[in-house]
C-alpha cells in the first residue's frame, strides 16, 4: 500500500525531529568532553571553605587552578580515578611560594595552603616567626586590619610581610602571640613531599600537624593545581538558587590574581 502525501510528510516531520534530537545530543555530548578534558588537564575551579588563607584567599572565594603547571597526579581528575599511582606525569617541580591545591589520601576535601618548604629543606617556626634551613625569613609589621573569624565576627589582626629566598612576598596574619602553632621543632621535608603553611598563621591546619588536625608532609602525587586568579567571591548566604542572594557577590573580588 502506498503511502499518502501525509504519511510522506509525517515521515518528514519524525525524521527532522530525530534528526535535531541526535544532534542536541551530540552536542551535549561534545559539551561535556571538552569541559571534562578541560577540568582534567587545564584549569579546575575550587570553592575556599575557610578563612586559612587570608588576607590573600577569603572564605567563599571561588579560585581557578592551573593543572599543566604542575603535571597530573592520581588527582589531576578527581572524582574520577586517574592512572597515575605516584608522582606526577609530566611533572614541573612547583616553586616556594606558590599557592597550591591538593589533596590528602587520608580525606575526601581539597586543601588549599603555601608552599614553604621544598624535599630535603628544614622548616622551624620560633616565636611566630619562620626559619627555613636555619635562616630567618624577612618579616615586617604592616598594621593592622579587622578580618572575619569562623562564626563572622569581627577579629583585629596584625598584618606582616613575610619575605621568602628568592625574594616573594606575601601578605600574613598574626592573630595570636605565642600560640602553640608560634614554637615549632624542625621538621625536614622527607623527599618527594612538600611543607605547606596557611597565611593565617594561627588559624591554619598545616604540615605542622599530622592529620586530621593537619595536613602533615604532602606527596609529590597528590598535588593538583598552582592557584592562579579568583574567579568570583561570595558571601556565606549567597546561593545561585536563589535570586534574591546575588547581591552577596564581592565585586572587588573578580579576577583577582593570586600572589
Amino acid at each position: 500500500m502506498s503511502k499518502t502525501k501525509t504519511d510522506k510528510l509525517d515521515d518528514k516531520a519524525d525524521n527532522k525531529k530525530g534528526g535535531a534530537i541526535r544532534e542536541t545530543v551530540s552536542t551535549v555530548l561534545w559539551a561535556v568532553g571538552i569541559a571534562l578534558v578541560l577540568r582534567t588537564f587545564l584549569f579546575q575551579p575550587f570553592h575556599i571553605p575557610s578563612g586559612s588563607m587570608q588576607p590573600g584567599l577569603i572564605q567563599g572565594d571561588y579560585i581557578i587552578t592551573s593543572k599543566y603547571s604542575l603535571g597530573y597526579g592520581k588527582y589531576a581528575a578527581t572524582p574520577l580515578p586517574f592512572p597515575v599511582k605516584s608522582g606526577r606525569l609530566f611533572e614541573r617541580e612547583p616553586k616556594r611560594g606558590d599557592v597550591i591545591v591538593f589533596k590528602l589520601d587520608s580525606g575526601p576535601n581539597n586543601i588549599v595552603k603555601r608552599l614553604i618548604g621544598l624535599p630535603g629543606d628544614q622548616i622551624q617556626m620560633v616565636r611566630g616567626v619562620l626559619y627555613i634551613n636555619g635562616e630567618r625569613v624577612g618579616i615586617a609589621t604592616e598594621g593592622e586590619e579587622t578580618r572575619l573569624d569562623r562564626y563572622g565576627n569581627d577579629d583585629p589582626v596584625e598584618v606582616q610581610i613575610e619575605t621568602l629566598p628568592g625574594g616573594d612576598k606575601n601578605r600574613i596574619y598574626d592573630d595570636l602571640k605565642n600560640s602553640p602553632a608560634d614554637n615549632t621543632s624542625v621538621f625536614t621535608v622527607p623527599a618527594g613531599h612538600y611543607f605547606f603553611l596557611g597565611d593565617n598563621r594561627d588559624h591554619s591546619g598545616d604540615s605542622r600537624l599530622p592529620a586530621p588536625a593537619g595536613v602533615g608532609y604532602v606527596a609529590a602525587g597528590n598535588l593538583i593545581g598552582k592557584a592562579e586568579f579568583v574567579l568570583l567571591s561570595v558571601q556565606r548566604d549567597f546561593s545561585i538558587k536563589k535570586p534574591w542572594t546575588w547581591y552577596k557577590i564581592n565585586g572587588k573580588r573578580f579576577f583577582k590574581g593570586i600572589d
